[in-house]
């Protein structure tokens, strides 16, 4: 793990000079910044809360995210109740087992992942589609499912605000969303979508934890790059951030980084 970098120390950019309409170079170096350095959280640091004036801002982030249609299908539920929290807990931690045992001969891996920091974190937040989302057709005529895909860059803004703010979260999807919506009263035609562990931490991971804990990798970005039809590699090769400007977001020079 790396400790946190204060978030004024915003590394110079790799980049030339961006046209007029886009960003001065340090704060395009601070968006990239957040992007490399965001992780999924599960590790936080117990009987700390999240201000609430910070919250607002983050929570104001994930409204600002694009949505098809212009649908703002995402809504938030806060828990703010211990009790609740706890039956949130033991819900996950009985899914957690059921994981496990669908994985097969992976399941003991499973088991011994930490995949949650419900009890920990500052804030929990719940993440749900609204209901009557049926009266938007705009654009999901024949993609329903960009609702989904509206309220995934809502959570993704919230998560990069985050960390720019120095805090941690981790998306948690091991419940049964049915059982969820009923324990939070959500009407009928409501989904959740994600139950978020927001809150301060020791530290951020150098690398996202399931690439530590050996579950898989990160896949070159080439072999997932094609063009104009699928697996056809494209006439210009995509480089690779790790040999070009990817560490030169982490803050320092790259002599610093590889210390």
């Amino acid at each position: 793990m790396s400790r946190n970098t204060p978030s004024s120390a915003v590394p110079s950019s790799p980049f030339p000079a961006a046209p007029e309409s886009g960003f001065p170079p340090e704060e395009a170096a601070a968006v990239y910044r957040a992007i490399n350095e965001r992780r999924d959280m599960r590790h936080f640091r117990a009987g700390t809360v999240v201000d609430a004036e910070v919250l607002g801002r983050l929570l104001e982030a994930a409204h600002r995210a694009p949505s098809v249609g212009y649908m703002q299908p995402w809504r938030f539920v806060r828990v703010a109740d211990p009790a609740l929290r706890e039956t949130i807990h033991g819900h996950v931690a009985a899914e957690h087992e059921r994981t496990a045992e669908a994985c097969g001969e992976r399941g003991a891996e499973v088991q011994r992942l930490k995949l949650e920091g419900i009890r920990d974190a500052g804030e929990i937040l719940v993440v749900a589609l609204t209901d009557g989302r049926e009266r938007y057709v705009l654009g999901r005529r024949t993609l329903p499912e960009m609702d989904l895909c509206s309220a995934a860059c809502a959570i993704q803004n919230l998560w990069l605000a985050a960390r720019a703010e120095g805090l941690g979260m981790g998306w948690v999807s091991l419940f049964e969303p049915e059982w969820l919506a009923r324990t939070l009263g959500m009407p009928e035609g409501a989904h959740p979508i994600a139950i978020l562990c927001l809150g301060e931490v020791e530290a951020f991971y150098d690398e996202p934890m399931l690439e530590t804990e050996g579950w898989d990798t990160r896949r070159p970005l080439d072999e997932l790059v094609f063009e104009d039809c699928w697996g056809r590699a494209g006439s210009t090769p995509v480089p690779d951030p790790k040999d070009d400007v990817g560490d030169d977001f982490r803050g320092g020079s790259r002599e610093e980084n590889s210390a």
